[in-house]
């Protein structure tokens, strides 16, 4: 078993004696969101690095750091790839639900397409509380976890050839847009390089101004801002605002990222 195998395994506590199987993905999706937060903070404190399986490895199953989209799929990709998946990569331009926009930024969400059985499914573990926790296939049909329920449509827009659904638990009414992503074009290193890049510096990214940290809990999740903690647990949000000083001590408490 490979070195990254063997610490993703215990960085989101899975035995290591245990063979991940396409029905184990379930589990693995789940501890990924209760262990690895998505967050910012590279960028925030101007500590980016490539992307690279050296360089995620190093960050965030040595450094128990975490990160954005193309970070945390990307090395949830090459966890699947040593345990005989066949997975790639894609990308997908963001839906503003609010204002019915498309993300300004581009094709800079980042997932995982996997195939099974001869059928695909989207596998995200770097959407913040957006996750669906589970492969949602391409064939249309809905997926229900602890977070809500999901589907993917197939569907030619100039943003890609697939639109992922969601409608959130407690939050949701109504289906609404996540991101359309495309499947007809490889994507590599460099194509997440550059990702990494446009969310860096792009005035309309919205990565590059302020620290955020969410991860799942048993009971929902949890929101860390510079200037408040909102914990959503069994349908309920609890908000209370907090100062620079807190936010390093829950950052570290909470999330288990220190400076």
């Amino acid at each position: 078993m490979g070195e990254l195998n063997l610490l993703f395994r215990k960085r989101i506590g899975y035995p290591q004696d245990e063979t991940v199987t396409f029905e184990k993905v379930d589990t693995i999706l789940e501890k990924t969101a209760k262990s690895i937060p998505f967050e910012n903070l590279c960028i925030i404190t101007n500590k980016t690095a490539a992307i690279s399986k050296e360089n995620l490895k190093n960050r965030i199953l040595l450094k128990n750091e975490g990160g954005l989209c193309y970070d945390l799929n990307t090395i949830l990709y090459y966890f699947l790839i040593e345990n005989g998946f066949n997975v790639s990569l894609v990308q997908g331009v963001v839906h503003n639900h609010n204002t019915k926009q498309w993300s300004s930024t581009g094709r800079t969400h980042v997932a995982i397409v996997i195939t099974y059985n001869g059928q695909r499914f989207l596998i995200d573990t770097g959407f913040g509380g957006n996750l669906p926790l589970k492969p949602v296939p391409f064939s249309g049909e809905i997926v229900t976890s602890q977070n809500g329920e999901f589907r993917v449509e197939q569907s030619d827009t100039e943003h890609g050839n697939y639109i992922f659904h969601i409608k959130l638990k407690h939050k949701d009414q109504d289906w609404k847009v996540g991101y359309a992503f495309n499947t007809r074009k490889s994507v590599d290193e460099s194509d997440l390089n550059e990702v990494q890049k446009i969310i860096i510096e792009h005035p309309e990214s919205s990565f590059n101004k302020k620290p955020l940290i969410t991860r799942f809990t048993d009971r929902g999740n949890l929101i860390l801002t510079d200037t408040s903690l909102t914990e959503w647990a069994n349908g309920k949000m609890i908000k209370k605002d907090i100062d620079p000083q807190q936010f390093k001590l829950i950052a570290k408490e909470q999330f288990g990222i220190s400076d």
